[in-house]
This record gives C-alpha cells, sequence and structure tokens, in this order.
C-alpha cells in the first residue's frame, strides 16, 4: 500500500518535470529555428571558422621561421618537440577571445529583441512560465555560440596532432570553453531580461564581460600596493655560466640557478597571496589554470621550458597565490622553483563566483518576466 502512494505522490512530479523541460525545448527549437534561418549566422560562422584557420597557419609558419632562424644562426639543432604546443596556446588564446566578443551578441537581445518586436507578450499569455522562456532562451544562445567553438574544434586537434599536447588538454580546454561561454550567455540574457532596450543590455554585456576580464586585472594591481609587507630572506647567489656554447658542451644545472647564504634579514615585499582572489573570475585565469600543465623541466642554460600565453597566465596567477612566501628568492633561507605546481587551484573560486554573478542575474530576469506585471518602463512594448 506505501509503494502505491510513494508511486502516487511521484507521478504527478515526474509529469510536471517532463512538462516543464517540454516547454523549454520548444522554445529552444522555435529560437534555433529563428537563428538557422538567418544568412548572417552563417556568414560569422564562416568568417571565424576562416579567421582560426589563418590564425592556426600563421602560427604554425612562425614556428618554422623561429627554428629556421636557430639553425642558421646557432651550432646547434633545437631538439624537435613540433609546434603543438604553440598551435594549441595561439588558438585557444584566440578562440576565447572572439568567444567573449560573439557570445554577447547572441545572448544580449534574446528576451528584449522579442520585447520590442511584440513577440515576447505572445509567448507570455501561453501556458508557458517565465522560467521556461528564460531557460529556453538562454540554451538557445548558448547552442548558438557553442557551434562556433564547435568550428574551432578541429584546429586545436591540430595541436595534438603536431606533437607537444595529449588530448586530455584538448578535452578539458574546450569543456573550459564551453563552460565560459555559457556563463556569458547567462548573463547577456539575464541582462536582456531586465534591461528595456537591446541596444543599451548588448552595451551592458559588453561592459560586463570588459569587467571580468579587465576590471579583475585592474582591481588586482590596486589591491596589490595595499598588500605591501616584509619577508624573511637572505641573499641569492646565482650561478655563472660560460659564454654561449653549443648546446652538447653546456653543462645542464637543475633548478633553481642560485643557492642562499648569508643572514637571514626582512625585506619589502608584495603579499600578492592577500589579493589572488582578486584574479579568479577572469575568464583567462579560469581557463588556463583549469589546463593540468606537465611540470616543466630546466634545460641546458637552466631555465625552464618555453610556455605559451595561456600556461604564463596559469603560472602567472600560481605566483600570485604562492605569494613572496612561494616564489621571493631564498625566502625563509630557501630556493625557490621557477615553475610552480598547481598546487591549489584557483579556477573553481573563479567559476562559482562567476556562476553566482550568471545565477543572480537569471534570477532578476525572471522576475522581470513574470506575468501579470505590477510596473513597466515608459514606451513599453506590450504586443
Amino acid at each position: 500500500m506505501s509503494q502505491l502512494t510513494d508511486r502516487a505522490h511521484h507521478a504527478p512530479a515526474a509529469g510536471r518535470a517532463a512538462g516543464y523541460l517540454a516547454g523549454i525545448w520548444d522554445v529552444v527549437v522555435l529560437e534555433l529555428k529563428q537563428r538557422l534561418r538567418s544568412r548572417g549566422w552563417y556568414i560569422m560562422l564562416a568568417i571565424w571558422f576562416i579567421l582560426t584557420g589563418l590564425v592556426t597557419w600563421l602560427t604554425w609558419a612562425s614556428w618554422n621561421a623561429q627554428r629556421e632562424a636557430q639553425r642558421a644562426y646557432s651550432n646547434f639543432t633545437p631538439p624537435d618537440t613540433g609546434p603543438g604546443s604553440m598551435i594549441f596556446e595561439v588558438v585557444l588564446a584566440f578562440v576565447l577571445l572572439f568567444a567573449l566578443l560573439v557570445a554577447p551578441a547572441l545572448s544580449a537581445n534574446a528576451v528584449n529583441g522579442d520585447r520590442a518586436g511584440g513577440t515576447l507578450a505572445i509567448l507570455q499569455v501561453t501556458l508557458l512560465r517565465p522560467g521556461q522562456i528564460l531557460w529556453g532562451k538562454f540554451f538557445a544562445a548558448w547552442a548558438a555560440a557553442l557551434a562556433f567553438l564547435v568550428a574551432s574544434t578541429p584546429f586545436l586537434v591540430v595541436g595534438v596532432a603536431a606533437g607537444g599536447m595529449t588530448p586530455g588538454h584538448v578535452v578539458v580546454a574546450l569543456l573550459m570553453l564551453a563552460v565560459e561561454v555559457g556563463v556569458v550567455c547567462a548573463i547577456g540574457v539575464g541582462i536582456s531580461a531586465l534591461a528595456g532596450r537591446p541596444l543599451f543590455s548588448i552595451v551592458v554585456t559588453y561592459l560586463a564581460v570588459a569587467g571580468l576580464v579587465f576590471g579583475s586585472l585592474i582591481s588586482f594591481a590596486l589591491g596589490t600596493g595595499l598588500s605591501q609587507g616584509t619577508i624573511v630572506a637572505n641573499q641569492a647567489q646565482y650561478r655563472s655560466y660560460a659564454p654561449y656554447e653549443p648546446m652538447e658542451e653546456q653543462p645542464a644545472p637543475m633548478e633553481p640557478e642560485y643557492t642562499c647564504s648569508g643572514p637571514l634579514q626582512e625585506q619589502p615585499a608584495v603579499h600578492t597571496e592577500r589579493v589572488a582572489w582578486m584574479l579568479a573570475m577572469n575568464p583567462y585565469v579560469v581557463v588556463a589554470d583549469a589546463i593540468p600543465y606537465p611540470v616543466r623541466t630546466s634545460n641546458a642554460f637552466g631555465m625552464s621550458s618555453p610556455v605559451g600565453a595561456i600556461e604564463n597566465i596559469s603560472q602567472g596567477a600560481r605566483y600570485a597565490m604562492a605569494g613572496p612566501e612561494g616564489t621571493y628568492p631564498c625566502a625563509n633561507g630557501e630556493a625557490k622553483p621557477r615553475y610552480l605546481a598547481q598546487s591549489t587551484p584557483l579556477w573553481p573560486l573563479g567559476l562559482g563566483l562567476q556562476l553566482l554573478l550568471a545565477g543572480l542575474l537569471l534570477w532578476l530576469g525572471w522576475r522581470s518576466l513574470r506575468t501579470p506585471a505590477r510596473r513597466l518602463a515608459r514606451g513599453t512594448r506590450i504586443a
């Protein structure tokens, strides 16, 4: 008897959930059909594919030119590691940059564009709930933006085929890029539901994205000015190297390239670990810090292997998190490594803050879509 009662309670709930999801799917299908009918969307997708391919080819040509220059003006042949790492880094940075530019354009007028066209009221008088309309518009904008990411996937795979990268790097990079595009689309849809004019919502969405990218850097830079302090350290004695010789004759010391000696004294230092969290919301930091790069080893000159732009961003975030205790030469009398391993990742904090912001905007947008509306902005079109 109790099992029948449980089934009676769960059946209506399951039916309501299926009906709610069906309403979201209807809005998604309607939105995608409207986008697929537009010729401009295909033109943008083709331009995206051509530009990404051009960047990939230029990166490959640059790598070959650098290698030939090393062979011509040096007495050794550089190790053949392949251009894969360089291609992956450049293409990933390029795709993330243009994804942050395209996603607001695909989402920031999703709601108020229909309101201006008089079609939003038609959806609101149906059995669709405000949440279904909002989620449907979000998933449709996200799907349209992911098409650009799919178009750039072959060029990231080129990085694996050219050597120096693993399939895991591409999988993690694509996953984090998809999440970041989804966050930007959620911000754009939320602002679109709150703003009355499409142009205003597009501008505000771009400003929000600029705040995530540049505002986090500015706030971190200003925060370091308030994080001055001291650290106990002694003097670093750097090793001296012979003049340039062929690589096979050059000694290969291990990192670090210095030893610590002398009494420990207080020295001025910037405690970046106190304000490192300000970098967390930066989309580049989130993507770069999530990619599992291998720990670099020392080469024949006692320096770490070259890293690309994205890996440099990851190392910069780790340096900021480590602070002077983990990066200052001879802090506490210990030599510090040049390349930092990922002990405590920063990207979960940044992604959590981004999701919190996107969720808040979607919730406010849901409140603005509820009917009957108590108050409307002047000049708002109803139908």
